[in-house]
């Protein structure tokens, strides 16, 4: 095995490694420590998953700009089928308005699976529970599942104590 960084640059990627939290990052610094540790870019490939010719590509990206550059682009995805003008309305409507205000059901609060009825009644589009909480996100609105506590007795039960 012919190693291709020194002992100093191996311990950097392998600290950086450790402090990333993104997941398609991580993967591109332990190919990049694989292929400086020694390992080819096929052996490497096949260990974490990828081509040989991305291997390549992202030590090729860490000689031009060193680590910084290993994050690369981000990737946009499919745009919105919803127009600006529709998510403004849904915007508006999710904020603004209860579900029964706008005859989905009598529930207080929006779901997601609500909220793709009700973008399929009004637009025609079928979202995934996953594509409806993106797009709120990409719309500046926090989804966040409700949570239920068991509320406290009125009458709570007297403490046990040690006697004396």
């Amino acid at each position: 095995m012919k190693m291709r960084a020194t002992p100093q640059e191996l311990a950097i990627i392998k600290h950086t490694l450790r402090q990333e939290t993104v997941p398609r990052v991580q993967k591109r610094l332990r190919a990049l420590y694989l292929f400086l540790s020694g390992k080819t870019c096929q052996e490497t490939a096949e260990i974490i998953g990828m081509t040989a010719a991305t291997v390549s590509n992202i030590n090729r990206t860490y000689k031009q700009s060193g680590l910084e550059g290993l994050p690369g682009k981000s990737i946009p995805g499919r745009p919105s089928r919803l127009s600006p003008p529709q998510q403004e309305q849904l915007r508006h409507i999710v904020l603004e308005k209860l579900p029964k205000e706008v005859g989905l059901c009598e529930k207080a609060n929006w779901t997601a699976e609500l909220i793709g009825n009700y973008i399929f009644r009004e637009f025609g589009y079928r979202y995934s529970i996953r594509g409806i909480t993106r797009m709120l996100e990409h719309m500046g609105i926090v989804y966040i599942r409700p949570h239920y506590m068991m509320a406290e007795s009125i009458n709570p039960s007297p403490s046990i104590r040690k006697s004396r």
